[in-house]
């Protein structure tokens, strides 16, 4: 789980636990002490599955040694498992996501390590350095099983010294002479504005062979910025890569730039968006630059579907379907999702997308997640946390997320319907929303937008309509003359 920080509220931290053990009904947790109280409170003694709390200054590790302790491990049946029997669950973010656990098998984290490790072509000399929480799947699946499961150094250190300081990061890739990292895309824009020349006085960083750009839709603008910042200090531009990956397949569904250079190109951007045709531009029109994400890992497999699940042609934009061989065996205790999320064997990932002759680009999503850093956002658990402020209206909010080119991630932007015209009053609201949503999320929020009754587009079953509303709120700020 992550780690409950100030700016968390425990209230909320508990309501996530609650449904991390409703839904994988564990018969043990083990903690650390200063987590025992906020982990106690979120049981129901008698009523849940937990029949154990441990904590971990409680375990004697004196005898937990040598052949000693693998003999009793392996006689409790850990040397036993079967390669479908299933090892680990991961879960997004979100009170949603908490309730769709990622059921993975041995096999799959087996087999996803395996045609990973080929496709990036490890060798006994890669050092891995990250800094990257261990609750997330590039984390825990790139940058903490594979180095140890595959015998390979790392440094890894903590998040929020990372955060606070990610000049740490050069220093460490210098020192240990680390060989491959992955970042979020918003990492390589917090490192080129954060990272002050003072701190890289000594810092080579020759020895990196490959840093992998996930988990969030990559920009070239990224990639550009870093590369100019860095490469003084020994930086390749060949070793920035890219990658597509999803905790439904482990973790990487496809890989470029290794033996061959990350593809960018401009396509017409009204094809894009208004006929999902990624055409190359004529002289004079607006384009967008894609970046590829490469291609299929080994034991994967990738194409693009339409709404009906048929398959599209290159350059065709659709959803993007996945079949491998270390695919989740299904959402943890919810055949019901599980279902949902596939068609003729095929998992639905809820990317749009399009393929060129086999090299993947991802051009949006079709849910409604915002990616912030790298995290995964649910609009919908920010807007109730903003019902909870006096004077805004219970389901009159909608949260969605503008690309920042500065920043290199998404900035979110967070509209409420409120009674009255008073800006003294709105002003106040805002204030509000700010706080409760800050305090009880894993986002910072800085813009929030108060209109009056009725300024919200609904779908026609009653729902938020956040795209709509995302296009009526840029349409405003452009003819008040704002830029956003």
């Amino acid at each position: 789980m992550p780690f409950l920080t100030e700016k968390l509220l425990p209230e909320r931290y508990r309501v996530d636990l609650v449904a991390l053990v409703s839904v994988t009904q564990p018969t043990c947790i083990i903690t650390y002490r200063e987590f025992e109280p906020e982990v106690r409170a979120a049981l129901k003694p008698g009523e849940d599955s937990v029949r154990a709390l441990i904590v971990n200054d409680q375990v004697d590790i004196s005898n937990m040694s040598g052949d000693s302790y693998l003999l009793e491990f392996a006689s409790l049946g850990g040397m036993k498992r079967k390669p479908d029997d299933i090892t680990l669950l991961q879960h997004s973010s979100g009170t949603t996501g908490l309730q769709k656990g990622v059921a993975l098998s041995h096999g799959a984290v087996y087999n996803q390590l395996t045609n990973y490790a080929k496709t990036i072509h490890l060798n006994r000399e890669d050092v891995f350095v990250s800094w990257l929480p261990l609750y997330h799947d590039m984390g825990l699946i790139a940058c903490w099983l594979m180095p140890i499961l595959m015998g390979n150094p790392l440094v890894l250190m903590s998040p929020f010294d990372w955060i606070r300081a990610p000049y740490r990061l050069m220093q460490a890739v210098s020192k240990y002479k680390g060989t491959l990292s992955w970042l979020p895309n918003f990492a390589y824009n917090f490192c080129a504005q954060k990272v002050r020349d003072r701190d890289l006085e000594g810092v080579d960083l020759s020895s990196w062979r490959l840093v992998s750009n996930c988990s969030e839709p990559v920009r070239w603008e990224s990639h550009h910025i870093f590369f100019e910042r860095f490469k003084d200090c020994g930086v390749r531009y060949d070793a920035l890569v890219t990658c597509y990956a999803m905790a439904e397949n482990v973790f990487a569904v496809t890989q470029g730039g290794v033996d061959s250079p990350v593809v960018f190109e401009d396509v017409d951007r009204a094809s894009l968006q208004e006929k999902k045709l990624a055409r190359p531009p004529q002289d004079g029109e607006a384009v967008v630059r894609m970046v590829g994400c490469g291609r299929s890992i080994p034991g994967s497999n990738v194409r693009i579907v339409d709404a009906k699940g048929h398959s599209l042609p290159d350059r065709h934009v659709g959803e993007v379907a996945v079949q491998s061989d270390c695919m989740l065996t299904g959402y943890y205790h919810r055949p019901d999702a599980t279902e949902k999320a596939f068609i003729d064997g095929w998992y639905l990932t809820g990317d749009f997308g399009y393929l060129v002759d086999g090299e993947l680009f991802i051009t949006g999503r079709k849910k409604d997640l915002i990616i912030v850093g790298g995290k995964n956002i649910y609009p919908q658990d920010l807007e109730l946390l903003a019902y909870q402020v006096p004077g805004v209206h219970t389901g009159r909010a909608s949260a969605f997320g503008i690309f920042n080119e500065t920043n290199g991630t998404e900035d979110v932007v967070l509209v409420a319907e409120a009674d009255g015209s008073d800006p003294a009053e709105w002003d106040k609201i805002a204030e509000g929303i700010r706080v409760t949503v800050t305090r009880g999320s894993a986002v910072a929020l800085r813009y929030v937008h108060i209109v009056g009754r009725h300024w919200l587009v609904k779908t026609s079953s009653g729902k938020i309509a956040r795209s709509a509303n995302r296009e009526k709120f840029m349409e405003e700020m452009q003819a008040q003359g704002k830029n956003f």
